[in-house]
């Protein structure tokens, strides 16, 4: 689904991924991990042209999207849920939902979306009317990741999903990957700081180290790894 090669991309003078590649299998969970300051986020940035790479390329199921505008990889089935739970708080929660899939065609799926995404997050359901500035962190960040599946992307990118939340809520969100992957086949690219967590769920995972790659094995393989563990996931 996905193949990033020799990425490269930098802030001003500071180069935050060198030469990075990376494979996504099809319908598979994939776990970025690395201390803070690794190149994490940047890698998703990177990948989903909010930060366009100075060198590499990337494929999304075999077509060369490098520098592709954002919203260009929306339509060509990618989705990017940035770190912050970044939703519009001055919008309900149904409008947020809707404007996820304005720009699809097939418009009866705005009512079938809806309606999934109230089923998958039951509190978004009870406040589908309420603004999102009265939503709780937990809801918020439902929220940014059912209206970018509003979008009924192919391939899921998803930037720190339970950061600063509580331990239920984490779980929750956790839970309902695994759904979505096991019901319709999405294939995600997650980065998440709690490294049990992502193992937890993820088939594989990749290690980063000051933007460079240290790592890149089955979940499995590396969470039994005391190497990699002490040394790049604060195990």
């Amino acid at each position: 689904m996905l193949d990033v090669s020799g990425l490269v991309a930098e802030y001003g003078p500071v180069r935050a991924l060198d030469d990075v590649d990376v494979e996504v299998a099809e319908g598979s969970i994939t776990a970025v991990l690395g201390v803070n300051g690794a190149g994490k986020t940047t890698l998703l940035r990177a990948i989903s042209g909010l930060l366009p790479p100075k060198a590499g390329t990337v494929r999304l199921a075999g077509r060369d999207v490098t520098r592709r505008a954002p919203e260009d990889l929306v339509r060509l089935g990618m989705a990017h849920v940035p770190e912050g739970r970044g939703v519009i708080v001055e919008l309900t929660v149904e409008e947020n939902l809707r404007l996820g899939g304005l720009w699809r065609k097939d418009k009866g799926w705005l009512r079938t979306g809806l309606s999934r995404m109230y089923e998958l997050f039951p509190p978004l359901a009870q406040r589908r009317s309420r603004r999102a500035e009265t939503l709780s962190g937990g809801e918020r960040q439902m929220l940014a990741i059912a209206r970018a599946l509003m979008s009924r992307p192919e391939l899921l990118l998803l930037d720190e999903p339970s950061l600063g939340l509580a331990p239920r809520t984490a779980a929750q969100i956790v839970a309902t990957l695994r759904t979505l992957r096991a019901e319709t086949g999405l294939t995600l690219l997650l980065v998440e700081q709690n490294a049990g967590t992502a193992l937890s769920v993820a088939d594989r995972a990749v290690v980063l180290n000051l933007g460079r790659k240290v790592a890149d094995d089955d979940a499995a393989s590396l969470a039994a790894d005391d190497r990699v563990r002490r040394a790049y996931l604060e195990m």
